[in-house]
């Protein structure tokens, strides 16, 4: 009797073991893949392919499957000291935007496809920077930022990444740079202003140039102007003003006193 309940119970643990191991089978067939990621399969060591997302089956200790994130990864790239074209020394840092469009090609053609964009963006960071002249790279950022991310697309490629954005964030110069920088800015606006100034004597001088011209063939006009600039005299100050006559008043006179005299 004891050695029937011994079997019994050897038989229950059998299959309790049994039914353990079908569990664990059972739940390493089963993957589910979320609306984000496909599963790239490998079975036997060769590729099947990419699947999901949703529920599939896989066969057990033959397959192998691995997930692969679809949505756009933000990729730091940390600060690169590079020499520009016209010989600066600039620290820059940028950032890079890119997502897996091949999920088969991402684990397959490369070891870390993470690491290897990362690598990739901060080599193109500092050779871009060096081809740019410092002017370039503080103005036409824009042309720089497409530089990039076209060179940085290129290269991840056959990798199956996409890169879609890429953006310089800051650019750091020594200080020395920095007083050398606002020492020119100064000028410049020195400049501009001294030519603003050249400028407004040249057309002033060439507004009186016209006015005397016009006056010299009006004489009137001379005294239209001259009794003018009195009346603005006597109306900013209240005193007495001595001014000489104009000759042409004592023409006058004197011409109406001669032909006076002739008459008597």
């Amino acid at each position: 009797m004891e050695e029937i309940l011994q079997l019994i119970t050897g038989l229950g643990f059998s299959a309790l073991i049994v039914v353990i191991v079908l569990l664990g089978l059972l739940s390493s067939a089963i993957k589910i893949v979320q609306e984000y990621e496909r599963g790239v399969i490998f079975r036997l060591g060769r590729l099947v392919g990419a699947k999901g997302p949703g529920l599939f089956f896989i066969i057990p200790i033959v397959d192998r499957m691995v997930k692969v994130d679809l949505r756009v990864v933000t990729l730091d790239i940390p600060s690169q000291e590079a020499i520009t074209k016209d010989n600066v020394t600039v620290t820059v840092n940028a950032v890079a935007y890119f997502r897996v469009v091949d999920p088969s090609d991402a684990i397959v053609q490369v070891e870390d496809y993470m690491k290897a964009t990362w690598q990739i963006a901060q080599t193109t960071l500092r050779s871009v920077l060096g081809q740019s002249e410092l002017d370039e790279l503080l103005v036409n950022r824009e042309e720089i930022n497409h530089k990039l991310q076209q060179i940085i697309d290129e290269q991840t490629e056959p990798w199956g990444i996409k890169v879609s954005i890429v953006e310089v964030k800051d650019v750091e110069l020594a200080e020395s740079m920095k007083r050398a920088m606002a020492r020119q800015a100064e000028a410049e606006r020195e400049k501009r202003a001294k030519i603003i100034h050249a400028e407004g004597e040249f057309n002033a001088a060439r507004k009186l140039t016209d006015a005397a011209g016009t006056m010299s063939q009006e004489p009137a006009a001379i005294q239209l102007r001259y009794l003018q600039t009195l009346s603005e005299i006597a109306m900013e100050k209240n005193s007495t003003i001595i001014f000489p006559i104009p000759i042409e008043f004592m023409k006058a006179f004197g011409s109406f006193l001669g032909q006076r005299e002739e008459t008597e």
